[in-house]
């Protein structure tokens, strides 16, 4: 890799809650790019000195005025530079996105930060309704686990 490809783009880190209430999963509507308009998790950048799941916490009540307890990590979904997240996101991220699964503790869902809403759906809506295919994984996977038992 050439020092030119290097200084192109940036590399982010962000996190990402899948929040199960009963048979409902917790939703954002984005309120800025990428994907502003369109329902995904909780979530958002990592910040320099914060352990990521208190990252994803914090990211959660500010998106959403959400308390939930951490069941255990998800997984780790990327999207590398593209044309796509390019023209969505407006430069050239290479976006690490750490996600874990959540239960709802306290806190009826209200739009905050840069999310323009936030509702909890039933787990078949709430697949239908997210934009990324990396996020329908993340929720795939969630939902796969918390019907094993596994959190």
């Amino acid at each position: 890799m050439t020092l030119e490809r290097r200084r192109m783009g940036r590399i982010t880190v962000g996190v990402g809650t899948v929040v199960f209430r009963g048979e409902s999963i917790l939703l954002i509507k984005r309120g800025k790019a990428p994907f502003k308009g369109r329902w995904s998790i909780p979530g958002g950048r990592l910040e320099y000195d914060e352990a990521l799941e208190a990252a994803a916490l914090r990211e959660l009540r500010e998106e959403s005025g959400v308390e939930a307890t951490i069941l255990g990590l998800i997984g780790v979904f990327e999207a590398l530079p593209s044309v796509a997240l390019r023209e969505e996101a407006g430069g050239n991220g290479h976006l690490v996105m750490v996600d874990y699964a959540a239960e709802w503790r306290s806190g009826e869902p209200v739009a905050g930060d840069d999310a323009s809403a936030a509702e909890f759906f039933a787990i078949d809506e709430a697949m239908a309704l997210v934009a990324w295919d990396e996020t329908r994984r993340a929720l795939r996977m969630a939902i796969s686990r918390r019907l094993a038992g596994s959190g």
